[in-house]
């Protein structure tokens, strides 16, 4: 199978957290200066220039059309599950690549990667070992998956994660389209910012 059997994704970004550590909301931050864009705007321009259609979870941080998370603050997934159901409302019903709004170093490369990764399962990556559900490609029956999870009472992506059968790359298999093997490193502190910053 080649990349050019699978159909297009859709981008969904994730704005609506707390950004309690941050002590500033994280999607307004503009990066990396005061002139710069902000790190919703940079992250939604990015899904436009991947996926024919593209929308934003969270209060409306960006031009992306916006749909509102069912439970303000109520955590990734509820936002996940709020973004997929707008979705199949426009009409899309197929793959979904969901960002979170706090990854500086994310580049066109690495999403365009995961768009066309050849694997018809959702593509969860690895950093450092550890899965990386808010930069990942998800398959509409895994988008399935995770509203059921969410009706049940399940809230934390890692229980999404664990009930899939999806593909995990390492660094090894993506640093090399996304430009480097930092692009998926988020900011949860001010501490974060000066240390992404700075490379």
């Amino acid at each position: 199978m080649t990349q050019n059997d699978f159909v297009t994704c859709a981008g969904m970004i994730l704005t609506g957290g707390r950004s309690r550590r941050m002590g500033r909301d994280k999607a307004a931050i503009a990066w990396p200066g005061p002139d710069s864009p902000t790190l919703a705007v940079r992250t939604a321009a990015l899904l436009n220039a991947v996926c024919p259609t593209a929308v934003e979870v969270g209060p409306g941080h960006t031009q992306l059309a916006r749909i509102p998370e069912s439970v303000p603050g109520g955590g990734p997934l509820a936002a996940l599950v709020a973004g997929w159901h707008g979705l199949v409302a426009s009409g899309w019903t197929g793959p979904v690549l969901v960002v979170a709004t706090d990854l500086p170093l994310l580049s066109e490369g690495l999403l365009r990667w995961l768009a066309d990764f050849p694997d018809q399962r959702s593509v969860v990556p690895l950093a450092g070992g550890r899965v990386q559900p808010l930069c990942a490609r998800y398959s509409p029956a895994d988008l399935d998956v995770a509203a059921s999870l969410l009706a049940r009472g399940r809230r934390a992506m890692l229980s999404l994660v664990e009930d899939l059968d999806a593909a995990h790359p390492d660094e090894a298999a993506w640093a090399g389209p996304a430009g480097h093997s930092a692009a998926l490193d988020d900011v949860d502190t001010p501490g974060d910012l000066t240390r992404l910053a700075g490379r």
